[in-house]
């Protein structure tokens, strides 16, 4: 996912009332940003922090500008909660995947379950479908461990249910964490912080739901997926048991 123009470097002065963000640029110029993250952000709101953030040229905007990137430790972290989603279309698309190639095809925000939409639906004629759900990673507390979620995560756990039920039809049913750091190589569920939500992964895997962690390239100029990092938590499953 390419940005349309390279982001522009500042640090952060604040952040509040979940969507806003006081900047100040390299160059000294003071700015409110949209902050597209309604999660806590543990340990990237500090200020004086080094931040990126993006710019829109829609005049119908309120804020036109956008905090896309915090470097923590000199790692960059991409904190917008709308690019997951993007860039897993983006992999699709590219075939970067390889657990999810050979679809036919891809189609977004498909109405299942109970009031729910999922993410991504990949369909293919002789194959049965695959029903794809995406989170954002963005909390690290120590080492090299990325974590979701960072507060208490009750529509996420309904999603894992609902996911557990197109499983249990027959249907592929797949979890996939968008880590959007690139400074961790591992993933687990934050049982400190929503022990519901780590026990509720381990139970739809066991289920029958596959749980995948990819991790990004994170740059002014764009972020991409580029491959693969284990689940620290992942259950051995009734067919992987010798």
């Amino acid at each position: 996912m390419d940005f349309p123009q390279p982001l522009v470097r500042g640090r952060l002065v604040s952040r509040y009332k979940r969507f806003f963000a006081d900047v100040v640029l390299d160059d000294g110029t003071e700015l409110t940003t949209h902050c597209p993250n309604p999660g806590a952000m543990l340990g990237l709101n500090t200020p004086g922090f080094p931040v990126w953030i993006s710019k829109s040229d829609n005049p119908k905007r309120k804020l036109a500008h956008t905090l896309e990137i915090v470097e923590v430790d000199g790692g960059l972290v991409g904190i917008n909660t709308m690019h997951p989603n993007r860039l897993v279309a983006e992999a699709l698309e590219a075939d970067r995947i390889p657990e999810l190639s050979g679809y036919a095809g891809v189609r977004r925000e498909v109405n299942y379950g109970v009031a729910s939409r999922i993410d991504f639906l990949l369909e293919s004629p002789n194959r049965p479908p695959c029903w794809l759900e995406v989170k954002n990673s963005h909390l690290k507390r120590g080492g090299t461990l990325a974590e979701f979620p960072d507060c208490v995560a009750a529509r996420s756990l309904k999603h894992l249910g609902e996911l557990k039920a197109m499983a249990a039809q027959g249907h592929r049913a797949v979890m996939l964490f968008v880590i959007q750091r690139t400074d961790c190589d591992v993933f687990a569920a934050c049982a400190e912080l929503d022990p519901k939500y780590a026990a509720g992964l381990i139970d739809a895997a066991q289920a029958g739901v596959e749980v995948l962690c990819y991790a990004c390239h994170i740059g002014a100029d764009a972020i991409r997926i580029t491959h693969r990092i284990p689940w620290r938590d992942a259950p051995v499953v009734a067919e992987q048991r010798p």
